[in-house]
């Protein structure tokens, strides 16, 4: 991954030198929480970051052993930049290896959740500032420091005594054999801002104020008079990036586009299109779901059907674009999690995906692309959203899938089979919220399976369609569990969907983590 250039957010902050950790956007995230802007570049990178103000670097972990040969290593600019530097298990071990120390195969290899002790060294005073001397740290090391290099003392060990926090006596340079960025680290948030205030000598002025200005400059000074084209699905990222740049802007300057394909959740279009509106967007609603209906007939593959709904969302946005004049930009809500693992995050990682949303709209309609959330995670979104004014309805709503409904109706997608999943999601989604569990929940779904089964109705026999409920807790697509949710719950919900929604008489709750299922059916 090579570093990302202009038009970022800010021009200063911490820099996070990627050597392959599961956990390195974590550290940007953490860093992002605490008021600290953050940006992840490949860690072997040889290229200086000339255009960025580095206030401070972190080494991330990473599977290599520094004794091997094929080991990546330290760029000769850390060091000579003079900057405050912080390695973390693999970016400690790699700090001690090339400042002269040994690191040697552990006798005892540590995974998982360990208890450390900190000593009166000087390092603790600095990173440990006001937090206990002992405390709960998460460890995934097989590899551990054997002497220090000159300069350096210890400040940290295990139950074991294998050292756990190292820092030098005159030079700004620490170490942690623990990942103090995730939330199994007990007071890892704490000892990353202490590394910021106390080491870096920096505050943590990384606030939404601070964002959006910043933000609406960038856009003035990429759009200028020009005007932008921007699809909105009523998700978070495109109703913030839409709120944003018609603030920055003027609403005569950006026109949102909302497919409306006959998927999205009962009402939902209504119910975007007047939030939209009411904010001052100028939206236009396309009505298309007969032709995406028409299309998906007969069609049961999954990835045939996403690519369907996709090919038409494009065709569909570029006859309207055709039909209109003067736009010279498409704005699109890329994230900067889109961004790094479009770019293979983790040196020699595989690309998990590619970018989204537009596909190649931006080469066929020759616009210029405005995204600017391009170096934003999503919870930075809503923080934005939040500033912005955006109603709760449309901030906190659940990730939603581009294709909707579509890719949770296993089998041949029908317009019967579409309004009888919409009328059994209504149900469970405002029971979440009446009895306080949307919140608690990261994503929820109603799936309607091909699959019919007997059942009684009064007197009556009947034979319906079956639908499952899925709601998962996470903070990401990457893993999730399922909802621990009540029986009770799920038993009230199946009795309304049962009794109220004619097409469906049983309900099945999804019990199956990610991974090894992923959270929607197709």
């Amino acid at each position: 991954m090579t570093y990302i250039k202009g038009n970022r957010p800010s021009d200063h902050g911490i820099l996070i030198c990627d050597y392959g950790s599961q956990y390195t956007l974590l550290i940007a995230r953490k860093l992002r929480e605490i008021g600290v802007y953050a940006e992840v570049i490949d860690g072997v990178s040889e290229e200086v970051p000339h255009d960025f103000d580095c206030i401070g670097i972190i080494l991330s972990g990473g599977p290599d052993s520094v004794n091997e040969s094929a080991a990546r290593l330290l760029p000769d600019w850390v060091l000579a930049s003079k900057k405050p530097v912080l390695g973390i298990c693999y970016g400690m071990q790699l700090l001690v290896n090339i400042l002269g120390g040994t690191v040697r195969l552990g006798e005892k290899r540590e995974y998982g959740k360990s208890r450390i002790h900190a000593t009166s060294q000087f390092g603790a005073k600095e990173l440990f500032a006001q937090l206990p001397e002992k405390q709960t740290v998460w460890m995934s090391h097989g590899d551990d420091v054997e002497s220090l290099p000159e300069g350096f003392a210890a400040f940290a060990y295990t139950e074991d005594e294998v050292v756990c926090g190292i820092a030098h006596k005159e030079l700004p340079y620490a170490g942690l054999q623990f990942h103090p960025e995730v939330i199994h680290t007990d007071h890892g948030t704490s000892i990353l801002k202490n590394f910021v205030q106390n080491i870096c000598n920096h505050p943590c002025d990384w606030t939404a104020p601070c964002m959006i200005s910043s933000l609406s400059e960038q856009i003035r000074d990429t759009v200028k008079d020009g005007k932008v084209l921007l699809a909105v699905s009523g998700g978070v990222d495109s109703s913030v990036a839409a709120l944003l740049l018609t603030k920055a802007l003027n609403a005569q300057q950006v026109v949102c586009v909302l497919v409306d394909h006959g998927m999205m959740r009962k009402d939902e279009v209504a119910q975007v299109s007047e939030s939209l509106r009411n904010l001052g967007l100028q939206l236009e609603v396309l009505e298309r779901s007969k032709l995406y209906f028409d299309a998906l007939s007969g069609v049961v593959e999954p990835e045939q059907k996403r690519k369907i709904i996709g090919k038409l969302f494009i065709d569909c946005f570029e006859e309207f674009a055709k039909q209109g004049e003067g736009y010279t930009h498409l704005g699109q809500g890329t994230l900067y999690s889109d961004v790094i693992e479009s770019a293979g995050h983790g040196a020699g990682a595989k690309v998990i995906k590619s970018h989204h949303n537009v596909g190649g709209l931006p080469e066929r309609l020759h616009l210029e692309l405005v995204e600017p959330f391009r170096f934003l995670f999503k919870d930075e979104v809503r923080v934005l959203g939040k500033a912005l004014g955006l109603p709760e309805f449309l901030l906190n709503r659940h990730p939603f899938p581009g294709p909707g409904l579509g890719i949770r109706i296993p089998g041949e997608v029908t317009p019967e089979k579409a309004k009888v999943l919409q009328l059994a999601d209504e149900i469970f989604i405002n029971s979440l919220h009446s009895e306080g569990y949307y919140d608690q929940v990261w994503q929820a779904a109603t799936i309607l399976l091909p699959v019919k089964s007997v059942g009684v109705m009064g007197d009556n026999r009947t034979y319906q369609w079956t639908c499952v409920l899925r709601a998962v807790t996470g903070t990401d697509a990457m893993t999730a569990k399922p909802a621990d949710l009540p029986l009770s719950f799920l038993e009230m919900v199946a009795s309304k969907i049962v009794g109220q929604v004619d097409g469906i008489n049983r309900v099945l709750y999804d019990v199956t983590s990610k991974p090894p299922a992923t959270i929607e059916w197709e």
